[in-house]
């Protein structure tokens, strides 16, 4: 496993309208969220993309945390888009992790996890299962309660083959908007496994999820 080379896409681009202001920029002790963010991953890859505006850019490059390891290319006007600029700036890699940047709690521990999984499986997801009775409504109206023994929350990272990921997005690249890489190779016929993570692995969305 150590031999494996890991490039890790760390997706920057949002513009946090929900936010109020970049919350990338904001800060969790004395350091950034994108600064918490990527020192999670800088120890297990070899290289971190970072899909993003000129601001997060410059925030990282005028970092104390910066390192050698950190490249950027441009955000998409999607997510997708994003993260196929990533795949494309990828050194070559045997697998691809893609995290959100807004993710900043992730553990190590998941992290070498998913590593080792997607070594086995090709295409691996972090995800947490659904505590809350879940219903499928229509027009209002309650048609179904679904088993939550069967239902996972979706999370990052989400780790593949780097090949059969850059494939699939090359694939769906002008006809579809995918939010995440999973459902992409999903619809590409590829099975995807599920590793169990941590609840606390949450995305900022609002200054209450940073609170």
């Amino acid at each position: 496993m150590n031999n494996i080379k890991i490039s890790t896409i760390i997706t920057s681009g949002g513009l946090s309208t929900r936010f109020g202001s970049n919350k990338l920029l904001e800060k969790i002790g004395d350091k950034s969220v994108i600064e918490t963010t990527i020192l999670k991953f800088i120890d297990l890859s070899d290289e971190i993309i970072i899909p993003c505006q000129e601001e997060i850019k410059e925030h990282i490059l005028n970092s104390k945390f910066f390192n050698k390891k950190i490249k950027f290319t441009q955000a998409g006007k999607t997510r997708q888009e994003s993260v196929y600029n990533g795949i494309l700036n990828c050194s070559s890699p045997e697998i691809v992790l893609i995290h959100d940047g807004a993710r900043p709690f992730i553990e190590k521990e998941t992290i070498k996890k998913c590593i080792e999984l997607t070594y086995e499986k090709k295409a691996v997801i972090v995800g947490t299962m659904a505590i809350d009775t879940i219903k499928k409504v229509e027009n209002g109206k309650i048609i179904k309660t679904i088993d939550r023994n069967t239902i996972f929350q979706a999370q990052t990272p989400q780790a593949f083959e780097y090949e059969l990921i850059k494939k699939i997005h090359t694939h769906y690249k002008n006809n579809a908007n995918y939010t995440d890489d999973s459902s992409m190779a999903e619809a590409f016929g590829i099975d995807v496994f599920i590793l169990e993570g941590s609840k606390n692995n949450k995305k900022i969305t609002t200054k209450e999820d940073l609170a």
